[in-house]
Parts: structure tokens; C-alpha cells; sequence
């Protein structure tokens, strides 16, 4: 059966977290954690670390369309770290961290800014969304040990007492949205 698939690159803080969420919902395929929207190329993570390089901490991910609608990633996105606060989630700070969609189509761009319109006009959020919305630039994957670190290293301290709680609220809230396998 042919498969819809999509791209869709999103900027909200450590790239450990976004990945740990995004690769459990259901209808995505692949989840890379790297870097874009910078002036540098083929960045290191000490230089982005640096802040630099002016790229972000993102998640590349393919989703089927299908599967998952693109409103349903972006409340997700929206919903799973603060995007009111500019260049910043918690003790991460720095134009690394900030929140970001990297869009691919027109189609993309007027969707999130639609969510971005809904979601203040319902003033889910108690300060104004700065979420950065710009077209997708050159993704650069980061280091192998970034990739499914959650996974690989879950009794690591920012792992046990970062990610887990985030990874919590997010089953909690979106469960009909986990893949089968994690209910």
C-alpha cells in the first residue's frame, strides 16, 4: 500500500526531547535530530553549543500523511514544549533552543500559521507565541550519538529527569496518537 509521505522539520529546545516524542507517534517514520536555519556549514554540536552558528536544534521528520494529519503534528509540536519563550525551553538558552518550524511547502507555512492564529485566539498560551516560521534550509544531521538518544541512554540524568516527564505528559495527552506498540 503506497504511503503519503511528508517532511516536516521542527525546532523546540534539545533535540533529545523532540525526538523521543516524535518517534512515538503514530503515522511517523523516521525521526533525525540535527541542525538547520544556520549560516554554517556541516556545523559541530560544540558549535552550535556556541550559539554561532545561528542554526537550531531540530528534528527532521517523515510522516505519512495518511497516517497523520500535519494539524495533528503541529499541535503535538506546540503542545509538548513553550514556544512563548524566545530562545529558550527551561535551563536551555540560546538561538539553538529556539521553537521553529522549517516548512517545505506553501501549504505547510499557512497551516502553522493558522495553528499559531488558533492557538491565541483561544489564548491557550498566557504570553504571545514567538515560534520562528521560515522555509526549510539545508539540514544537517548531527552526531550518531545524537541520534535516538533517549533510547540509547533512558537512566541518563537529563534522559531520567528531562525527558521522561516530557515524554509522560505527552502519552497522557495524546494517547490516541501513540504507536500501538507503546499502549
Amino acid at each position: 500500500m503506497a504511503q503519503n509521505i511528508q517532511k516536516i522539520t521542527f525546532g523546540s529546545g534539545c533535540f533529545w526531547c523532540t525526538e523521543a516524542i516524535f518517534q512515538n507517534v503514530k503515522g511517523v517514520s523516521k525521526v533525525e535530530s540535527g541542525y538547520m536555519g544556520g549560516h554554517t556549514q556541516n556545523p559541530t554540536y560544540m558549535e552550535i553549543c556556541n550559539g554561532d552558528t545561528g542554526h537550531a536544534e531540530v528534528i527532521s521528520l517523515e510522516y505519512d500523511a495518511d497516517a497523520v494529519s500535519f494539524e495533528e503534528l503541529l499541535l503535538v509540536f506546540f503542545k509538548t514544549h513553550n514556544p512563548t519563550t524566545l530562545n529558550r525551553q527551561g535551563n536551555d538558552v540560546g538561538t539553538q533552543y529556539r521553537s521553529a518550524i522549517f516548512y517545505y511547502t506553501d501549504e505547510q507555512k499557512q497551516q502553522a500559521e493558522a495553528m499559531v492564529k488558533k492557538l491565541t485566539d483561544e489564548q491557550v498560551f498566557d504570553k504571545p507565541i514567538v515560534t520562528e516560521i521560515t522555509p526549510a534550509s539545508e539540514f544537517y544531521k548531527a552526531e550518531d550519538y545524537h541520534q535516538n538518544y533517549f533510547s540509547d541512554n533512558p537512566m541518563k540524568p537529563y534522559c531520567a529527569f528531562v525527558i521522561q516527564p516530557k515524554l509522560n505528559k505527552f502519552a497522557k495527552e495524546f494517547t490516541e496518537k501513540l504507536k500501538p506498540e507503546l499502549l
